[in-house]
């Protein structure tokens, strides 16, 4: 089973299949238009626009579950990220990624690849330290860490690998410049 067996809201509050993502790669990422890696939605866009026409698609599902850095409507976070970082991939309604609201899909994503550390470096140390203070289990658990945590999905629909928000966005494009 893949994803394809899902779907999730559009900004406008309509059913998208994942269906019509079949044949693609796609990064499913959950985004905060206050967080500090917001940052990255600029790498995400240059990934975008460059491997797009090969069949690369971005699913940015905001949520507001970390620290509450996605407070806004769905309107005014995509005002945000096409003003901010001039995104031109599709924007999901805002949804949770881990507890009992969870979207579906994030439940599939996370039975797929769980969590395997936030890596090396400043910023891993620095998130490994607060994600414990909230969660001293935290590495017991599949649960989305925080936000721009990414699932690459293959052409097939199976979850190839995640990404932590720590990790280098150079390794997440060579990732899907193979899957391509």
């Amino acid at each position: 089973m893949g994803i394809y067996e899902y779907s999730v809201k559009n900004s406008k509050g309509e059913e998208v299949s994942l269906e019509e993502f079949r044949g693609k790669v796609v990064m499913i990422v959950n985004t905060a238009t206050g967080c500090g890696f917001t940052p990255q939605y600029e790498e995400i866009e240059k990934m975008y626009e460059q491997y797009h026409e090969a069949g690369f698609e971005v699913l940015d599902i905001p949520c507001n579950q970390f620290a509450n850095q996605a407070p806004g409507s769905d309107d005014e976070i995509h005002e945000f990220c096409t003003l901010h970082y001039n995104t031109q991939f599709p924007q999901m309604k805002k949804a949770e990624v881990n507890g009992e609201n969870e979207l579906p899909l994030y439940t599939f994503l996370k039975s797929q690849k769980g969590f395997e550390g936030f890596g090396k470096g400043p910023k891993a140390l620095m998130m490994a330290g607060a994600v414990r203070a909230m969660d001293p289990h935290y590495k017991e658990n599949p649960d989305i860490k925080w936000n721009f945590t990414k699932f690459i999905v293959d052409r097939e629909g199976n979850v190839a690998a995640r990404f932590e928000p720590t990790m280098d966005m150079k390794k997440v494009e060579e990732c899907v410049k193979e899957l391509l």
